[in-house]
């Protein structure tokens, strides 16, 4: 894996990180989620729900290097599939989030684990992380470079641990913001039901 990494162009590798530090940049579903627990949990919740989606994605990138999203990309009406089950559990967050007692004070952590699960779930039942790492990665692979499935990995990581820290950072902030507002706990879990509800329709309707 080292010797591929090496036998990589630095040019094409910073290219692919600035890409998709941009993305990354840019409030997308992981981003409104990860704000979403942070205003509801705090900061740890937020970090958390990053590290939920960074697991997801591991395992996009683990499906699209052994060509699986190709193949349920192929299947007629798998991604559908997906896309509703995804859709259904953040509707299902959302009711939860709407529904939510006011957190009692120092129980944020309480939250981080679910918010990790919650994270992986979201993140692994949305077709769009698929499609996108299986459009967007091919066009920084070079043949010459060593096999295909190890630069797949190599970017792919790269990818993963970018989006993480960038989701997290927003996702922590969202938590300080929402520790200043802890009175308001109860408007917090109501907007972060707006945000999980609106994500929902997002996947299903774009």
């Amino acid at each position: 894996m080292l010797e591929t990494l090496f036998a990589m162009d630095p040019a094409t590798i910073l290219a692919f990180m600035g890409a998709g530090i941009v993305l990354n940049l840019t409030p997308g579903a992981d981003v409104m989620f990860a704000t979403a627990c942070g205003l509801s949990g705090g900061w740890r919740a937020g970090v958390a729900a990053s590290g939920g989606v960074a697991l997801g994605a591991v395992l996009h990138v683990g499906f699209a290097t052994v060509g699986l999203s190709a193949a349920l990309m192929a299947v007629p009406h798998a991604m559908d599939a997906i896309r509703y089950a995804g859709a259904g559990y953040l509707l299902w967050l959302a009711v939860h989030a709407w529904n939510a007692p006011p957190p009692e004070a120092g129980k944020g952590t309480g939250s981080v684990l679910r918010a990790i699960r919650k994270g992986f779930v979201t993140n692994a039942l949305n077709p769009k992380v698929a499609i996108f790492i299986m459009a967007f990665l091919p066009q920084f692979l070079t043949p010459g470079a060593g096999p295909i499935w190890q630069q797949t990995l190599v970017l792919g990581a790269i990818f993963i641990v970018t989006g993480f820290f960038i989701t997290g950072a927003y996702g922590a902030l969202a938590g300080i913001f929402g520790g200043v507002l802890a009175a308001k706990a109860r408007l917090l879990n109501r907007i972060s039901a707006v945000i999980f509800g609106g994500l929902a329709a997002r996947i299903v309707f774009d």
